[in-house]
C-alpha cells in the first residue's frame, strides 16, 4: 500500500543540515526503497519554499524529482475544502495542505505519515488512516 508523506517528515529527513535520526525518517527510507511514499505537488512545494542557498534548493529539487507526484483532480480540492469547513465547525484549524492531504488520502485510500498532532484531531471528524512508524 502506498503512504502520502507529509512535508513534516520529510522535512526532517531532507531539509536539515544534518538529517534528523527518528522513527519517523527511519520509515520514510524503508517506505522509499519499498516504492510505497507518495509526493504530492503542494508538499513539493512547501519543502522547496523559503530555501535561501540555490545550491541546495537544486540538490533538494533534485532529490524530490525521483517521486513521481499523486495526481490531484478537482474532486479533491472540493473535498478539501468541505473538510476545512466541517472541522472548522468543531472547532479544528488546519492549512488548506492538510485538508488537500486528507481528500486525496481518501479518495486513493492511502494512510498518511506524519509527525503534525493536528492530523489526530482530523481523524477524529475525516475518514482518515494515519501511517504510524513499525517498531
Amino acid at each position: 500500500m502506498k503512504i502520502i508523506i507529509d512535508t513534516c517528515v520529510w522535512s526532517l529527513a531532507l531539509r536539515r543540515s544534518e538529517p534528523q535520526e527518528n522513527a519517523y525518517v527511519t520509515e520514510l527510507t524503508e517506505l522509499i526503497k519499498e516504492i510505497r511514499a507518495q509526493l504530492i505537488g503542494p508538499v513539493r512545494q512547501e519543502l522547496l519554499s523559503g530555501i535561501k542557498s540555490g545550491k541546495q534548493f537544486d540538490l533538494l529539487r533534485k532529490h524530490l524529482r525521483a517521486f513521481e507526484e499523486v495526481e490531484i483532480e478537482m474532486e479533491d480540492y472540493e473535498l478539501a475544502a468541505e473538510y476545512f469547513n466541517t472541522a472548522r465547525q468543531k472547532g479544528i484549524q488546519g492549512s488548506n495542505t492538510d485538508f488537500l492531504i486528507c481528500a486525496i488520502s481518501k479518495r486513493h485510500k492511502m494512510p498518511i505519515l506524519t509527525t503534525d498532532k493536528d492530523f489526530n484531531h482530523f481523524q477524529t471528524l475525516l475518514p482518515i488512516e494515519l501511517h504510524k512508524p513499525r517498531q
